[in-house]
């Protein structure tokens, strides 16, 4: 099932407070970026942040669920998806940890007959 464009909207304006970050539609999905850093996903109508021990140590004992199928489980976002306060915390404490994205590597030229 597909994500309703709605509920992006809504969880974009709960992290209104989350200076820089911006969505992109893929794979008929969705992923929260922040300088180039994935840091949420949102499938099936539902959040899932990326796990980091901070995010984890500020939830408590977060629910985890894969966002798609053969995808490595991550922080499912149910319960405090209306308190922006706390949601915003747990992006930007997210957004701090993950590493930088790894440069992308030049394209190859193709070879002209």
């Amino acid at each position: 099932m597909a994500t309703d464009e709605k509920f992006v909207v809504y969880v974009m304006d709960q992290l209104e407070g989350v200076e820089g970050l911006t969505v992109r539609k893929m794979f008929g999905e969705y992923a929260l970026f922040k300088e180039g850093k994935v840091l949420a996903l949102i499938c099936n109508s539902q959040l899932f942040i990326k796990p980091t021990v901070s995010g984890r140590n500020f939830i408590g004992t977060p629910v985890e669920a894969p966002p798609y199928k053969g995808a490595k489980p991550s922080f499912l976002i149910d319960d405090e998806l209306d308190n922006k306060e706390w949601l915003c915390q747990l992006v930007s404490l997210t957004y701090e940890e993950l590493p930088a994205p790894k440069p992308k590597k030049p394209k190859k030229e193709k070879a002209k007959p």
